[in-house]
């Protein structure tokens, strides 16, 4: 939809400038009159031409960018800056440029009419549902800026659950990528000289010597290159199969159900699901919305299904307990901990509690996980190097003793 610059005075007779998207300039000038504004000049803006010059483009904006200007955004507010002029200083002074130019085309939103919640869902890869639908309780009750702080503790703790798991799986890829590493180059580079050396010999090689060096010969030879291929033609279609629905929802219930992680999995995807409805309902999200939007930011599609039932079940007349009991996805605990507090009127402190309790959980589940796969991960590269090494000094051995 183009987007126009428009130009109009109020009714105090003061000048106004903002932009606006609309089908045509008869429609910015009905807009601008519901408004209240007589229009002076209305333009289509002209269509930006971007360059992008290696080294000089903006950098992503990630979480924390966003969590910084919550925060400072809603210390503003409180302090009883007008908005216009908050977004006006935090666009100018934001360290991540894209995230200023954002700001910038917020503020002039804002200026030509929108609110500030408006403002944000045109934006939905910066500010995602759970975002502007909390920004517009608060300027709907007048409270933006307690939710603002309210927003930016809950991308705190969401941030730091996301770093929890990922620590969880860094060091044993790691661990694993070492050993794979490791053992290519004895197999691509040092097995081969032992090989060519006991041909020399003469004989016949123990049956360890033999395996190790008729897998070096494969690594090094163009069949490997098919099996590599092969994984990575798997790998493709793995992922196009879980970008549609069926595949979503049947790989991420094998997550679920997988030994050791798929433990931890529900656990993460309990804590999220609990600490976003309670965030929101604190907020004076409606309940149905909120769980609308839990459902979509859930990050599993079993969790997803789970929580679209519910909420078809709750405007059927049912309560939140039943049909989350019903999914069979929840824990029990969690499940009569929010029957608990639909019963005593204090749904979001219990979701709260609940979430803070699961966030525990994945500490310890994490910490478990980590000790876990120390041993084994050692184990296994000790293991796949040392009984390298022992079937290339094997026939050594065997010479020395004949010998």
């Amino acid at each position: 939809m183009p987007v126009f610059k428009w130009e109009a005075r109020t009714r105090q007779g003061e000048i106004k400038k903002g932009e606006l998207e609309a089908q045509n300039t008869e429609a910015v000038h009905s807009a601008l009159r519901r408004q209240g504004l007589s229009p002076i000049k209305v333009k289509a803006k002209p269509k930006e031409i971007k360059i992008n010059i290696p080294g000089l483009r903006g950098k992503r904006i990630k979480d924390r960018d966003i969590v910084i200007f919550t925060r400072q955004f809603a210390t503003m507010i409180d302090a009883g800056l007008p908005l216009v002029q908050c977004l006006e200083i935090l666009a100018g002074q934001a360290d991540n440029k894209m995230l200023g130019n954002t700001l910038s085309t917020i503020q002039s939103d804002v200026e030509g009419g929108a609110s500030y919640a408006e403002a944000l869902e045109k934006h939905p890869k910066v500010f995602d549902s759970l975002y502007v639908n909390m920004v517009a309780a608060g300027e709907t009750g007048g409270i933006l800026d307690t939710i603002l702080n309210r927003l930016a503790a809950y991308m705190e703790k969401a941030i730091a659950l996301k770093k929890k798991v990922k620590s969880a799986m860094v060091y044993p890829f790691t661990i694993l990528a070492v050993a794979v590493l490791v053992v290519a180059i004895l197999m691509v580079f040092v097995i081969p000289k032992f090989a060519a050396m006991f041909t020399s010999f003469g004989g016949e090689l123990p049956a360890i010597t033999q395996i190790v060096i008729d897998i070096s010969n494969f690594a090094a030879s163009w069949k490997m290159g098919v099996v590599v291929i092969g994984f990575i033609f798997f790998g493709f279609i793995m992922k196009r199969y879980y970008n549609t629905e069926n595949g979503r929802r049947r790989i991420d219930r094998i997550f679920l159900r997988l030994p050791v992680f798929g433990m931890l999995i529900r656990k993460v995807s309990v804590a999220k699901f609990t600490r976003t409805l309670g965030t929101m309902l604190s907020s004076g999200v409606p309940l149905l919305d909120a769980l609308e939007i839990c459902a979509k930011t859930s990050g599993n599609k079993v969790v997803e299904d789970s929580v679209f039932y519910t909420k078809q079940s709750i405007s059927e007349g049912k309560t939140v307990a039943e049909p989350l009991e019903e999914t069979g996805v929840f824990p029990p605990m969690v499940v009569q901990m929010i029957s608990v507090g639909e019963a005593t009127g204090a749904l979001d402190a219990m979701l709260s509690k609940i979430a803070d309790f699961y966030d525990e959980e994945v500490d310890t589940a994490v910490d478990a996980l980590t000790s876990l796969m120390e041993p084994m991960m050692m184990v296994f590269l000790g293991g796949a190097i040392g009984f390298v090494v022992i079937a290339m000094y094997l026939p050594i051995f065997k010479m020395a003793a004949l010998g």
